[in-house]
């Protein structure tokens, strides 16, 4: 016995011959894997090089000032300023875990500098 397939819709129906006409069935498809596109220009591509970060926080909202301190230089520019819902944060926290995870089992383990922490008061 040969059954006969075919879609219509969101559903595939199976034709079996005399006793059952059609059998119906859900095809489950999760409309939650949506693809974004995403532009970018030249500008933003280039990136910017940040060697501290400040960290702030509101109910609402946590805030990321990403800042470039050169060498030598009493002075100090915010090459960035990042703000982000407490959700957003935490998945942040959550992927640069796993990244550091990943790193550091490829290329070994990450010691922060204890002069930068010295120079900006940690």
């Amino acid at each position: 016995m040969n059954p006969k397939k075919f879609k219509k819709g969101k559903h595939t129906y199976v034709d079996w011959g005399k006793g059952v006409k059609e059998v119906k069935k859900m095809t489950a498809k999760p409309d939650n894997k949506k693809q974004v596109e995403i532009k970018m220009d030249e500008e933003t591509a280039m990136g910017k090089y940040s060697n501290v970060c400040s960290l702030s926080h509101t109910p609402e909202e946590f805030v990321m000032d990403y800042i470039f301190i050169p060498p030598k230089s009493p002075q100090a520019k915010v090459v960035s300023r990042i703000l982000m819902s407490p959700g957003h944060a935490k998945r942040l926290q959550m992927a640069l875990s796993d990244n550091i995870k990943k790193y550091e089992k490829k290329f070994g383990k990450i010691s922060p500098s204890e002069k930068m922490d010295k120079r900006i008061g940690f």
